[in-house]
């Protein structure tokens, strides 16, 4: 028969029950951990996921219209009234909304002339008119909405400026256009004078007074026939009314450009060079005018873009290429919100983004069209069929400018003489292509984590290292609760630091710096050597764990050293040229951009390493000496007693032993030096810059989505993009602990039988 157990031993049955409801209260905050990280990285997941969807075009309604002969198909900004601009200057205006009877209206037109040509330019709502005497006038056509009965009624009015002579008087505009900004613009025309092709323009102003504008005036005239060196087929101005295109039967295009009172021609190219045979079928503008949309008549597909061709100015150069076309494209048309643009070959239509070269949509159309229009609102696509129907298809594309290549891959922007990876997300103006690279920001992040590690990892390991084999344990008492302290300063507090003390301090004392880095780990070497080669009886005296009484005096004179030698080694190795005297003078930053051509900023790199990695060393050194000090006495008290010397000791038993723990305190620092916001938010220039120059700032994940989410409109692109830099944090932290995890389970499996 067993013993009776010992009351003393019995759990009492409160116990038993506080252990089992501990169990599980652990067990279910280990699943919501897990259930919550999984939450959030769907909810972010979920964000994204429509940065990579196509286009959606759905066919909606269809119109009868009066047969004519339309050159243009546009509509109001509500897409409620389409028209359709004839031949005969008539504009027949459609309403979607009651299915009314088309109201027909003529620009009005100087008594006993006629409309030989038109343009319609979408942007400012107006229509160009060449007439059969060479004057170009501008129709405009104004909107207005009327309420009755709770329903809303846009109603339409044709307003024509007074016409300009341009061209040769009593000789028909065949080719207009005209357009600018404020009181200036550029008007062109292509006429048959005396059975020669005329090419004339003209710089037209306004004059203005305190009532308002006056009547519009030919400042100048230019005679370009000369440069006519082929049939013309269109003439286009852009919205600046500083460059002209005109487009020849042969396919040339030639590019003049209005340099002071002259408009003198810059650049004559071929589209496709290498294409023979091949008509151009549609030249025109992208929204802004500074990229040409040139397809031919096999369907070929070429973008053009002004940037710098280094001494010989702004030229058009060839910036993309999209796949050709099935057939032959018949119709254009341009997005007024965007740089999509829409193209059209009978029966088929293809919607493409040109600033990531990407196809937002192609479809059949079950009828052959004539025309085409992308609403101003970018969310209708509009078609006249052969049968005189007029057709609306619904567009739902949130996020043309979003793709794979737009934020991993390089783009060739308008104005970039090369492909480059950039993020700038907003600009001035409307026609701004937002550039929303992620390679910057994941540049700028391993950029600051690297310095912020380089300074931290060897001060935290070496300071544990110290704290937790050589130092008393009166010194340890009160330093391992002082790094911990530090470890809860606000980062805002140390980026105040960073960004209005210490960077200036750097920027005027570099050398002096490199020197402490210098000087004060030879000084602590230099001492350790001679101290260990001093007699014994000597080095007895003093009380172990107390020697750095003697080695802090020494450092403190190191580093007087190096600041009082920094100036000194300034005027003599970094010694620069004054850019306004041309005399040589002593100056780092000057030396620093004149011998390596990089840029010095104050708010830079080393900045951010020397603060950041100030807010990484407590939790390194703390998570470090921890696991130093885990390390069982009789390992370190066996080596002892086999003569091994403290250092051989720390180095070959301590260390080894400890090394998961050490690996694991260096993940979680450079985690830590990873997701740093206000640190690097204050102490940089915030420039989303591809470079690791140790004096230049950059921008990171976290804080670029810091700086940005403020301002990203709710569910925008920018927004989405914003919470994709997020899941690339994600996902870098997870990758990051997880292989942390692997090796430091390899490295505990490695050392358990020590």
């Amino acid at each position: 028969m067993a013993a009776e157990k010992p009351k003393r031993y019995e759990i009492a049955p409160f116990t038993r029950w506080v252990d089992r409801a501990m169990q599980h209260f652990i067990k279910i905050g280990g699943i919501s951990i897990v259930t919550a990280v999984f939450a959030i990285f769907i909810f972010i997941f979920w964000q994204i996921l429509p940065l990579f969807s196509q286009a959606r075009v759905k066919s909606d309604t269809s119109w009868t219209v009066p047969p004519g002969d339309y050159v243009a198909l546009g509509a109001d900004e509500w897409s409620a009234l389409p028209f359709l601009l004839d031949r005969e200057g008539g504009v027949t205006f459609v309403r979607v909304d009651d299915n009314a009877s088309p109201d027909r209206q003529l620009i009005p037109l100087p008594d006993g002339e006629s409309a030989a040509s038109l343009v319609y330019h979408a942007k400012r709502q107006e229509v160009v008119v060449g007439t059969s005497h060479g004057k170009v006038l501008v129709a405009e056509l104004g909107y207005q909405a009327a309420f009755a009965d709770g329903q809303r009624t846009i109603n339409a009015k044709l307003k024509a400026q007074p016409p300009v002579q341009v061209g040769e008087a009593g000789h028909p505009a065949l080719l207009a256009d005209l357009d600018g900004s404020g009181a200036q613009r550029l008007a062109a025309v292509v006429q048959q004078v005396d059975g020669r092709t005329r090419l004339f323009a003209a710089l037209i102003t306004q004059r203005r007074s305190l009532v308002g504008g006056g009547a519009w005036s030919v400042a100048k005239r230019f005679d370009l026939s000369d440069q006519l060196t082929g049939e013309p087929l269109r003439l286009l101005v852009n919205q600046r009314a500083d460059s002209l295109i005109l487009v020849l039967s042969d396919g040339t295009l030639k590019y003049f450009l209005r340099e002071g009172d002259d408009l003198l021609l810059r650049q004559t190219w071929q589209p496709f060079p290498d294409t023979e045979g091949a008509a151009l079928a549609v030249v025109d503008f992208l929204f802004g005018d500074d990229s040409l949309v040139v397809i031919n008549q096999r369907g070929e597909n070429r973008v053009y873009s002004l940037y710098e061709h280094g001494d010989e100015g702004r030229l058009f150069g060839r910036t993309k290429e999209f796949p050709s076309l099935s057939a032959t494209p018949i119709a254009y048309s341009k997005s007024l919100r965007n740089k999509a643009f829409l193209v059209v070959g009978e029966n088929t239509a293809s919607l493409r983004y040109a600033t990531t070269e990407t196809i937002r949509w192609t479809g059949s159309l079950p009828f052959d069209a004539r025309l085409a229009f992308v609403g101003l609102k970018y969310d209708s696509l509009w078609f006249l069929g052969g049968d005189s129907t007029l057709h609306r298809f619904v567009l739902d594309d949130p996020h043309p400018e979003a793709s794979f290549k737009a934020f991993f891959g390089k783009i060739w922007y308008e104005g970039s003489a090369e492909p480059k990876y950039e993020w700038q997300s907003t600009g001035a103006s409307d026609d701004f292509e937002p550039k929303l690279s992620m390679v910057p920001l994941l540049i700028g992040t391993l950029k600051g984590t690297l310095y912020a590690m380089l300074f931290s990892v060897p001060l935290a390991l070496l300071a544990a290292l110290y704290t937790s084999q050589f130092a008393h344990p009166d010194f340890k008492r009160f330093v391992k609760p002082i790094m911990e302290i530090m470890a809860s300063l606000p980062s805002v507090i140390l980026g105040f630091l960073a960004a209005l003390w210490l960077a200036p301090l750097v920027e005027q004392r570099v050398p002096s710096f490199f020197l402490m880095m210098l000087i004060l780990p030879v000084t602590s070497v230099v001492f350790g050597a001679i101290w260990n080669r001093m007699p014994y009886r000597i080095r007895r005296r003093i009380r172990q764990g107390h020697e750095f009484i003697f080695i802090v005096p020494l450092l403190a004179l190191g580093a007087w050293a190096a600041w009082q030698l920094g100036p000194v080694l300034e005027s003599t190795w970094f010694v620069a040229r004054d850019l306004s005297t041309g005399a040589p003078v002593a100056d780092f930053r000057l030396w620093w951009v004149q011998t390596t051509g990089l840029p010095f900023e104050q708010r830079n790199s080393l900045v951010v390493g020397f603060m950041m990695g100030f807010a990484v060393i407590p939790i390194i050194f703390t998570i470090t000496e921890d696991a130093l000090s885990n390390v069982p006495p009789a390992f370190r008290s066996a080596s002892l007693a086999l003569g091994a010397s403290r250092w051989q000791t720390a180095m070959r038993v301590i260390l080894p032993t400890a090394s998961a723990g050490i690996f694991s305190a260096i993940m979680i620092g450079f985690g830590r030096a990873v997701g740093e916001t206000m640190i690097v938010l204050m102490a940089t220039g915030n420039t989303p810059i591809m470079d690791f120059n140790i004096f230049s700032g950059m921008r990171t994940l976290s804080a670029n989505i810091a700086v940005e989410l403020p301002e990203a409109p709710h569910h925008g692109t920018l927004y989405r993009a914003l919470f994709l830099g997020a899941m690339l944090l994600f996902l870098m932290t997870f990758f990051v602990n997880t292989l942390a995890e692997l090796l430091r389970h390899h490295l505990r499996e490695k050392y358990k039988a020590v």
